[in-house]
């Protein structure tokens, strides 16, 4: 009989945070679930601290993030998983509070906690800094994390639908997994890393689904990448990052929603470009890879227009300066049964 639950995580050089991870995942008070560890070629030690505690994918080079997602996705069988960083911390009840907030609005394709920030020796900070909270864009097709490097002040208390969840941390429904999927890919693996999950958001919403935060569900995660410093990404992320921006537009944006932001879109996509041609000139790499990957693009974006369900009303209005979330009153009162 499958496990209601299944947890899904990369590996990379992460001999610092694995173990600590994993002893997290089994003090959660939900039995039964089951952990897949795929691993990118590690060579710090990371495979000396995960032998004999899960069951371990190992390939032989570094295929990314999200490939390294999907792989591990489909080595389970589970109506939940969760996509979890290994330099996460869970509370005892993550898992099954999120659970129970999923289970209550069928509508729900993912569901995310309120994740705080802490140190690399994996101590939570104090006072409390918000690490994300839900994900939001804005008018120039920038994503961040709601309340990110913000004080814990229980401002991002309240059970409410955001956008989309970073996937340090995110419990996705099986079945919209499978919805979503373009061309047997939940994660695209063409990102290699960096903005797919806010890929899978934006498609997720477009066909229909949603993202539901639920804060009592608290997650402690170490931030070594922030956009205020690009430099702590190293120029293979930036790179990456670059030419996602492009990719998940290709995909995901309506004529609507680009011809509305239009003048934020471009102002953006020159400050991008003359930062490169500035200095980062690593990442000019991007613009290459771009035009390569275009037709393939072109193809994807097809297929999600397709299958669209959700209008340009509804779609343009989580594109705002400031965080957009919408009241969820009903699934909070069942959650406050429920959890």
């Amino acid at each position: 009989m499958p496990s209601e639950v299944a947890i899904t995580i990369v590996t990379y050089n992460s001999a610092p945070y694995i173990a600590r991870c994993l002893e997290s995942i089994s003090s959660q008070d939900l039995a039964g679930i089951d952990v897949v560890v795929v691993d990118n070629a590690s060579s710090d030690g990371t495979l000396d601290r995960l032998a004999g505690r899960v069951r371990i994918v190992r390939n032989a080079i570094n295929v990314g993030f999200a490939a390294g997602q999907n792989q591990a996705i489909a080595q389970t069988d589970s109506e939940w998983v969760l996509a979890l960083n290994p330099d996460v911390r869970l509370e005892s009840n993550f898992i099954s509070t999120l659970l129970a907030a999923g289970r209550a609005d069928p509508q729900v394709g993912v569901v995310c906690g309120k994740l705080r920030r802490m140190s690399v020796d994996f101590e939570p900070l104090e006072p409390p800094v918000l690490d994300s909270t839900g994900m939001y864009f804005t008018p120039a097709l920038r994503h961040f994390d709601r309340g990110s490097g913000m004080h814990d002040d229980r401002r991002c208390d309240q059970v409410e639908y955001v956008f989309g969840a970073t996937a340090a941390a995110a419990l996705y429904r099986r079945s919209m997994i499978e919805d979503v999927a373009v061309f047997e890919e939940f994660f695209d693996s063409d990102f290699f890393a960096y903005r797919e999950d806010a890929d899978v958001a934006w498609r997720m919403q477009l066909l229909g689904w949603k993202c539901l935060y639920v804060p009592a569900a608290v997650g402690y995660h170490v931030r070594r990448v922030t956009t205020e410093d690009r430099r702590s990404a190293g120029a293979a992320i930036n790179m990456h990052s670059v030419k996602n921006r492009w990719l998940m537009r290709i995909k995901n944006i309506t004529p609507s929603l680009y011809a509305r932001h239009f003048l934020a879109i471009t102002a953006r996509d020159f400050l991008v470009l003359g930062g490169c041609l500035a200095g980062e000139w690593s990442s000019l790499a991007a613009f290459p890879r771009i035009v390569r990957l275009w037709s393939r693009m072109r193809r994807k974006r097809r297929e999600i227009m397709r299958r669209r369900r959700a209008s340009d009303v509804y779609m343009n209005a989580w594109f705002a300066s400031e965080p957009v979330s919408l009241p969820a009153h009903d699934i909070a009162a069942k959650c406050a049964l429920l959890c």
